[in-house]
């Protein structure tokens, strides 16, 4: 024997292989094997210099009927020829051809290879792998009987369970193995299998692969539909805390029992059913897969999106008749490998013929063509079609070649060529030149495990510390041609390895039309969003910003408020800049006030001229004609004081502005307060000398204008003196704009200089409108309460308008208010007056006064005449 270990490290790999094996014992190697595996194990081996394994499932082990655990079990026989795993293995052949014809990659060794058939059972994948390591037909763990070339590496198997069971065993050994489709997560800890490595990524690593997919759509609505495995489980949890850190919302998550349970998958597709999320993430087998498919066969779900982690249940569901309606514009993750250029050409070319070392090439040539090998009898059954060997595989292309990954094992020849590669050169750098003859397993198992190198293709092939290849995922996405064939067509990829914002990099094509999956649709800009009670975070309704505040993005959470030089568009996603308002000469508004201001300020005086001109006729020496002259400059004021409410507001025009009206309208008021008690008082001085006469004198009227006037200049005085009006910026009123405007300072103050004026206006119209009915010759005292009566009416109708206006306006309300009420003064006290000064002047003399010209008697106007005036001054007071 080659070699012989010591008794307790054989024993210990003895128990090793048995547990491994499960039903496998000591004497299951040399006894009766025959319940076991079939006795007559076809195999394919090419020698060379250095050897390499290869385990594929060609032919699927089966037991015949079910056991009865009455007696031992029935043999494993061998049923369906695999197609997939049969060009997988000719893609083991193809690359070790490519590498013995290569001048550059182990130019002086010649690669050779042994593939067995681990008939997707664990039994049959430890059988062979066993059978390779010791060289026996009949193994025995640990003992090698046979020389022969050094052997490599062993590329694996597919289903997870045989990843499983060859990793550990090939752990013992340190003996590398490179698996091509075993995707289980628990096979990347190096701990437990120290030799593994795989020309793919985890399924957890392609399970957050895909979250990242659905991220990058913006789906915030999804199904997980999740097989009720170790696995699903894993994967359903991962993707459920990536999905909510992104703000993705899960509906439902759907588990899929492991058996077969027709109640179980009515209830998942009634769920399904009543979801309304378009999305639906997949973490199946694909025989799972596929029974939920067969469900939802006539059902009224449709318009949802699968989206699954491997391409490859797409691909196997397809064979469902109609279920391409179920499947269209669904997403699948393949992982990007090499491709091996010229394999389509080398089938193409294959033949029996060609390879007679290949025991497995003639029940595929039968099971691919539908043919029968001739027996060599001669003897041949009518109707049935006979193999020549000369057909060919060109034309028996195999479904869906482009996820089909029939290449798989490619790359994983061309790793472990290189990691040899690296040894022999390592070993002649160390001065030892390395002799392939004397050749170690692990001295290339640690070779393997940091090879970094570049496939024909062009293809950058490294693994990571958990011996999983480095690889970006190539997205699919299931498409109909206008011709209604339905193709899984390429349309992007993610790179693992770049992360932006934490997110993997997803590049996909310009103008790939993705659905949405939403609960609520997008809330557009210049809106924000409303949770629902009681519902997930991503049902939502919109609700339009209001007056100030904007929304700039779709859904955004809340509105921001502008910034207070800023104002909201009428779309509310954006701010534009206020502009500064104030009642300005130039606007059309204020420059037709500051046309009425001065026509009234003009007409004021132009009436001043007209009583200068005409002072000693009856109708301006009446009622006190220097009362008169100041009315008429006070009204002249009053015009003019509403040019200090236009323009632009500055310190000095909001000191004067309510000062400057107050003051002035005060005067004018309290002279027309003098005019009314002097007719009042006139026609109560029934005795010459008496108490009331005294108040008739020159100087009384003049008094009450300079006392009324006196009092509210000294109030104006403590209010500019302990807190004046000042310009203000008046961000709330106008949205649009920053309003300039005079701010009060001390409202309290305020409101006594217009109480006061109001007390005033109130005073002089109650003793007008009680003096109306005293006889006179002008209607003096008509006039006088008319003209207070449109006063008050102005006023009083002003309060509620300069409350209720806003901006600009408010300056706009308190100019029409002053240039009204003058209006009324001046309109209602001196156009009668001038009307007869200038349109009737036979009137405006003492001759018509006296021969009773007038509505009253002249009999008694003449008496009160008399008795209010002394005879020294006839026409001081004519009325």
């Amino acid at each position: 024997m080659a070699h012989r270990p010591t008794q307790g490290s054989r024993y210990a790999l003895f128990v090793t292989a048995v547990h491994l094996c499960g039903c496998l014992s000591g004497s299951a190697f040399s006894g009766p094997r025959a319940w076991l595996l079939p006795r007559q194990r076809p195999r394919f081996d090419r020698p060379g210099d250095i050897m390499v394994g290869g385990s594929f499932s060609i032919f699927e082990l089966s037991h015949g009927t079910l056991p009865d655990f009455t007696a031992p079990p029935a043999g494993l026989q061998a049923s369906e020829v695999s197609q997939w795993g049969y060009r997988v293995a000719q893609s083991f052949v193809f690359a070790i051809e490519e590498i013995n014809r290569s001048a550059h990659l182990l130019p002086n060794l010649t690669l050779g290879f042994s593939i067995r058939n681990s008939g997707d059972s664990v039994h049959g994948a430890v059988y062979e792998t066993l059978s390779f390591l010791t060289r026996q037909e009949e193994p025995v763990p640990n003992y090698t009987c046979q020389h022969g070339s050094p052997q490599a590496a062993l590329v694996g198997d597919t289903r997870s369970a045989l990843s499983v069971a060859m990793a550990r065993l090939l752990g013992l050994y340190r003996f590398p193995q490179v698996s091509y489709s075993s995707s289980l997560p628990s096979l990347s800890d190096k701990i437990q299998f120290p030799s593994f490595l795989r020309t793919l990524t985890s399924d957890l690593r392609s399970s957050f692969a895909v979250t990242q997919l659905i991220i990058h759509f913006r789906w915030s609505w999804v199904i997980i539909l999740a097989h009720d495995d170790d696995f699903g489980q894993q994967a359903s949890s991962l993707a459920n805390q990536e999905l909510r850190s992104a703000h993705v919302c899960i509906e439902d998550t759907l588990h899929v029992p492991s058996h077969e349970s027709s109640g179980k998958i009515e209830e998942i597709v009634q769920k399904m059913q009543k979801c309304t999320a378009r999305a639906v993430l997949v973490f199946l087998s694909n025989a799972n897969f596929q029974i939920i498919l067969y469900g939802l066969l006539g059902t009224t779900v449709s318009g949802q999106v699968w989206v699954s982690k491997g391409t490859l249940h797409m691909a196997l569901a397809l064979s469902i008749p109609g279920i391409s309606q179920v499947l269209h514009g669904t997403f699948g993750l393949l992982y990007h490998s090499s491709r091996a250029i010229g394999f389509p050409e080398f089938l193409a070319d294959l033949r029996p013929s060609q390879t007679p070392e290949d025991t497995f090439i003639k029940k595929f040539w039968e099971s691919t063509f539908d043919c029968t090998w001739p027996h060599q009898s001669g003897t041949v059954r009518e109707g049935v079609q006979m193999c020549s060997g000369n057909e060919s595989l060109k034309n028996k292309r195999y479904p869906f070649q482009e996820v089909s990954k029939m290449d798989a094992a490619y790359t994983a020849v061309y790793s472990i060529a290189h990691a040899l590669q690296d040894v022999i050169d390592r070993g002649h750098q160390d001065g030892k030149g390395t002799d392939s003859q004397h050749f170690h397993p692990w001295q290339l198992l640690h070779a393997l495990r940091k090879v970094h190198f570049k496939t024909p293709d062009g293809s950058e092939i490294m693994f990571d510390a958990n011996g999983d290849l480095v690889t970006i995922f190539d997205i699919f996405q299931g498409q109909k041609t206008p011709e209604g064939v339905f193709h899984l067509a390429h349309v992007g990829m993610i790179d693992p390895q770049v992360f932006s914002e934490n997110k993997m990099m997803v590049h996909l094509k310009e103008d790939l039309q993705v659905p949405s999956s939403v609960c609520s649709e997008s809330c557009l800009p210049g809106s924000s969003q409303v949770p629902r009670v009681g519902a997930p975070q991503c049902c939502f309704d919109c609700s339009r910003c209001p007056e100030g505040h904007f929304a700039g993005q779709k859904d955004m959470k809340r509105c921001l408020q502008c910034p207070k030089e800023q104002y909201s568009s009428h779309s509310r996603d954006h701010c534009l800049p206020r502009t500064e308002s104030f009642l300005a000469f130039e606007e059309p508004l204020g420059f037709m006030l500051a046309l009425v201001a001065l026509f009234l300020s003009g007409l004021a005086v132009l009436v001043l001229g007209v009583f200068v001109k005409h002072r000693d006729t009856p109708v301006v020496r009446a009622n006190n004609r220097t009362l008169s002259y100041l009315l008429l400059m006070s009204l002249s004021l009053c015009s003019l004081c509403a040019l200090l409410f236009l323009g632009r507001p500055s310190v000095v025009t909001c000191l004067l502005r309510q000062t400057t009206f107050a003051v002035v309208f005060t005067v004018a008021i309290s002279s027309v307060l003098a005019k009314t008690l002097t007719v009042v008082v006139a026609f109560r001085a029934t005795q010459p000398g008496g108490k009331i006469r005294l108040c008739l004198s020159p100087r009384a009227p003049t008094s009450v204008v300079l006392i009324a006037s006196f009092m509210q200049l000294v109030l104006c005085g403590v209010w500019l003196a302990t807190s004046p009006p000042f310009p203000d910026r008046d961000m709330v009123s106008e949205p649009q704009h920053i309003v300039i405007q005079c701010q009060e300072g001390s409202g309290t103050l305020f409101l006594c200089v217009l109480g006061y004026l109001g007390i005033l206006a109130g005073g002089t119209f109650s003793v007008a409108f009680l003096a109306r009915g005293l006889p006179d010759v002008f209607n003096e005292t008509k006039f006088l309460t008319f003209s207070m009566l449109l006063f008050c009416s102005v006023w009083t109708a002003f309060l509620p308008l300069y409350h209720s206006a806003r901006g600009k306006s408010t300056v706009a309300v308190e100019i029409f208010s002053i240039l009204a009420s003058t209006a009324g003064l001046l309109g209602g006290i001196f156009i009668p007056k001038c009307y007869i000064i200038l349109l009737k002047p036979e009137r405006n003399t003492p001759a018509w006064l006296r021969q009773g010209h007038q509505a009253q008697p002249d009999r008694q106007s003449e008496t009160l005449h008399r008795r209010c005036l002394p005879r020294s001054t006839p026409h001081k007071f004519v009325i």
